[in-house]
């Protein structure tokens, strides 16, 4: 890739939801609140883990978050709110390099007017 860029700042989220009504729910409500500049949500997901003591496994799906760091928080919260479970998944990693122009939109996606 001749145009990347290095970024500190951008993150992807991820975040596992149990049905596609919550999955669209979240992801709308993050972009709309310029909490995120893009959401995917990909199907198909099975989690297995333990649960008070039981293993479980689900179907799942997983929404991919593209935000900045000073997001998360905001971000957080926003899921937590709007997740029927008690301890929703969500792990934010930095994303180190890609496109300087997407990393660019991603940023001026995640700024509110």
């Amino acid at each position: 890739m001749n145009d990347t860029r290095n970024s500190a700042d951008a993150r992807m989220v991820y975040v596992t939801c149990p049905d596609i009504e919550t999955a669209r729910r979240i992801a709308s409500a993050v972009v709309e609140h310029f909490e995120a500049a893009c959401v995917n949500i990909v199907p198909g997901l099975e989690s297995v883990y333990r649960w008070q003591g039981k293993i479980e496994i689900d179907s799942e799906l997983l929404l991919l978050i593209k935000t900045r760091a000073e997001q998360v928080p905001a971000l957080q919260a926003r899921v937590t709110a709007l997740h029927p479970d008690d301890v929703p998944e969500m792990v934010a990693v930095p994303i180190i390099e890609g496109s300087a122009a997407y990393l660019d939109w991603l940023d001026e996606q995640t700024r509110p007017l």
